[in-house]
């Protein structure tokens, strides 16, 4: 199992900047992607950026020059910096890992959410 718990959430200006982070533990060995999503009131969760373990960034088309994923795999860490704060980007923030778990040849595919951590941008 894994366990993913976020921090660095909170209330900010348009134009603004926060970081938020993510703790993994657990059986972080297995994991070989981590990034975020987020979902605001009546909406689906979307992706908001995720960093593979052997690939490059993938982020959201929103996001894109403004938020930049950071793995720090050896503190089994994952960091979301966000710049350029916009209304539309309130909304509660989730960190995501994914596993593989038992053999090569077939896998057990498993993907962990942390609790969410809110970020409301208003002026």
């Amino acid at each position: 199992q894994v366990q993913l718990v976020e921090s660095g959430g909170g209330l900010v200006q348009p134009g603004g900047s926060l970081r938020l982070s993510c703790a993994a533990s657990g059986r972080v060995y297995s994991i070989n992607a981590m990034g975020w999503y987020r979902q605001a009131p009546g909406k689906e969760r979307e992706l908001v950026g995720t960093v593979t373990m052997h690939g490059g960034p993938n982020y959201a088309d929103s996001v894109k020059g403004r938020f930049t994923v950071y793995w720090d795999n050896a503190k089994n860490m994952v960091y979301l910096q966000m710049n350029s704060l916009k209304p539309a980007d309130t909304a509660d923030y989730y960190c995501h890992a994914h596993a593989s778990f038992g053999p090569i040849e077939a896998p057990q595919e498993i993907d962990y959410w942390g609790q969410g951590t809110q970020v409301t941008v208003t002026s």
